[in-house]
């Protein structure tokens, strides 16, 4: 099979490309022993099959990083047939580097000049027919978000495969210091592009809108309104399907349930296909939909332009815990929901800087939460003390990031590969749905496939714990487990009942009130409540009574922040897995999560008992 590979710098277009030629024939994992993406599909051309690998983006090929010593062993092994160089036509001196740097590798290659209408767009002209006669290979003029162009692409692929071709156009680095390495390199691009470029002879000036969205302060509050603005345009989205989807269980439920019972079936699997195989497909579908809200707003943003401005405007301050300036659309989108925000990080450079983005993203309490924890507060404390509870959990949050970015961020952001940001901010262009939508589609429909097996698995066995045959709680094997275990969790601030919701709400956050209701009122199982989350109704003042009576402000204090700071949902932890391609890292987020959010709890409880009781 032929073997083409993709290599350029991040926002190059790679993952444009490698999306637009193979589609959903495509496989995402990480390189043998590295925490670092590796993308590879495939397609067909005239009978032929075809496998394209993208390759990790980088700067250079001089071997600092990971995945600069991934990219190059790769290249020089031969697996590759030809490699597809791309570089920003709109800011072709710089992108150009990655070219000089590929050049002594000596191997087959073609030159896709992507881009091209941002570059039309700037005044700029470029004589691709005098830079392929100067480097001696094919260049093509390229716009890959379009979905123009490919046919000639392919075409060309199948061409060079019979008749390769490559550099015969060098910088002369031999024997020279790196420093002097990289100033030959930079002479040979000048030397180069001499001829092959021109541009209209005009002033350049700063947008308007770029003269507010650059400001320290204001800037960096405009950009976090766009992003929330962009959260709410994601909702919308995806409301439709959720709205759908949510019709499942009240459709399928009875009749499944009346047809399974008639056939004298086990109640158990009665109520796992009529009421847990449901609620399953409406929580894929439910996240299948918000991933692809998510990724037609993170598409828009980044295509024109905005978030390499966002990105330079947190810069500065995300890299104190290890992270890019693009990671604060993710992290803002987060408040929202976790799901959103780890889908966001999509946008981030290296596999390292994604997987310490989306641990950083689960300190981020959604907004479902929200939801529960003014409830629960106002059971124990005067209007004052929630707000004050609430503030702790704000606090909280920043010293949690802080804890992730020290414990993890070494090991996935090593300190030698961290640097300062240094960009040209991209011009403002408009945005290719027809490519936005289509790489939504395909990123929303992965998750689904991938959900599916995730949440079904972790389902049944939730189910198997929490499921009742009497309708009571304490008929359930959680109430077993949890009573046996009470010893232990009562150390942690949480007797039998609070720590079962606090299991719950790794399941649901808005399971947590059904749960508490379950296990303090005894009116239904949990599994139940649980899995009909969304419809289930509790009545707040007959819970508060029961509650208050039961247990003790310290509790209650301890397991709103044991919850708040726990593993965000079961479709939080599908998602994580699901971008990072890493069953050990997602069990390690949240292991970490679920083992931080019971110390935080012992020290909550522990701290505020002598004063609260």
């Amino acid at each position: 099979m032929n073997c083409i590979a993709l290599l350029g710098q991040p926002n190059s277009g790679k993952s444009t490309v490698f999306n637009q030629l193979t589609g959903s024939r495509q496989h995402v994992g990480n390189w043998p022993g590295k925490t670092v993406e590796k993308k590879d599909g495939t397609f067909n051309y005239n009978n032929a099959k075809y496998t394209l690998v993208d390759l990790p983006g980088s700067y250079g090929l001089s071997g600092n990083s990971d995945e600069e010593i991934i990219t190059e062993k790769f290249i020089r092994s031969g697996e590759a047939d030809i490699v597809c160089v791309l570089v920003d036509a709109s800011q072709l001196e710089r992108s150009m580097y990655m070219l000089a740097d590929f050049a002594s590798l000596d191997v087959p290659a073609i030159l896709l000049l992507n881009m091209m209408d941002v570059a039309k767009g700037q005044g700029k002209e470029i004589d691709d027919k005098k830079l392929s006669q100067k480097l001696g290979i094919p260049v093509i003029p390229f716009t890959a978000a379009d979905g123009k162009g490919y046919e000639e692409l392919k075409k060309l692929i199948e061409s060079e495969l019979k008749n390769p071709h490559k550099l015969t156009s060098k910088p002369d680095i031999s024997g020279k210091e790196s420093l002097s390495s990289s100033s030959a390199k930079f002479a040979w691009v000048d030397s180069v592009l001499e001829g092959v470029t021109k541009k209209e002879s005009k002033e350049y000036k700063l947008a308007k809108f770029d003269k507010i969205l650059l400001k320290p302060f204001w800037g960096k509050v405009v950009c976090i309104a766009i992003v929330l603005v962009g959260f709410l345009a994601a909702m919308m989205i995806m409301s439709p399907f959720m709205s759908g989807a949510s019709m499942l269980p009240k459709l399928l439920g009875a009749p499944i349930a009346s047809f399974l019972t008639g056939l004298n079936v086990h109640p158990w699997l009665v109520s796992v296909f009529s009421l847990l195989i449901p609620n399953t497909f409406y929580f894929c579908i439910s996240m299948a939909a918000f991933v692809f809200g998510v990724n037609i707003v993170f598409g828009f943003l980044e295509e024109i332009g905005f978030l390499a401005r966002a990105s330079y405007q947190f810069d500065s301050a995300l890299s104190k815990l290890g992270l890019q300036g693009k990671a604060v659309a993710p992290i803002l989108m987060g408040m929202g929901c976790t799901i959103g925000g780890a889908s966001g990080t999509r946008v981030l450079d290296t596999w390292g800087q994604k997987m310490l983005t989306m641990m950083v993203v689960w300190a981020v309490p959604c907004a479902s939460i929200w939801s529960v924890i003014p409830v629960v507060s106002n059971m124990f404390f005067p209007g004052w003390g929630t707000a004050l509870v609430c503030l702790g959990i704000v606090v909280y949050i920043f010293v949690l990031m802080f804890i992730v970015s020290k414990v993890f961020g070494k090991k996935l952001v090593p300190e030698d590969s961290r640097s300062g940001m240094i960009m040209e901010l991209p011009p403002y262009h408009k945005a290719h749905w027809k490519y936005i939508i289509k790489e939504a589609w395909i990123k929303c429909y992965d998750m689904f496939k991938r959900a599916i097996k995730t949440v079904t698995l972790v389902s049944i066995v939730f189910w198997a714990f929490s499921y009742s045959p009497s309708g009571n709680v304490e008929s359930s094997l959680l109430y077993k487990v949890g009573t046996f275990i009470e010893p232990v969790t009562k150390f942690f601030g949480m007797g039998w009942r609070t720590f079962m919701a606090f299991l719950s709400a790794a399941f649901a956050k808005e399971a947590v009130l059904g749960t508490l209701n379950a296990v303090f009122a005894g009116q239904s199982d949990v599994a139940s409540v649980a899995f009909n989350a969304s419809t289930t109704g509790v009545d707040a003042s007959a819970l508060s009574q029961i509650m208050s009576e039961t247990i003790s402000r310290s509790e209650a204090l301890a397991f709103m922040f044991a919850i708040t700071f726990s593993v965000p949902c079961l479709m939080a932890l599908s998602t994580t897995y699901k971008e990072s391609h890493s069953f050990k890292w997602t069990a390690k987020t949240a292991g970490f999560y679920m083992g931080s959010a019971l110390i935080l709890s012992c020290i909550v409880y522990h701290l505020a008992h002598p004063f609260l009781g």
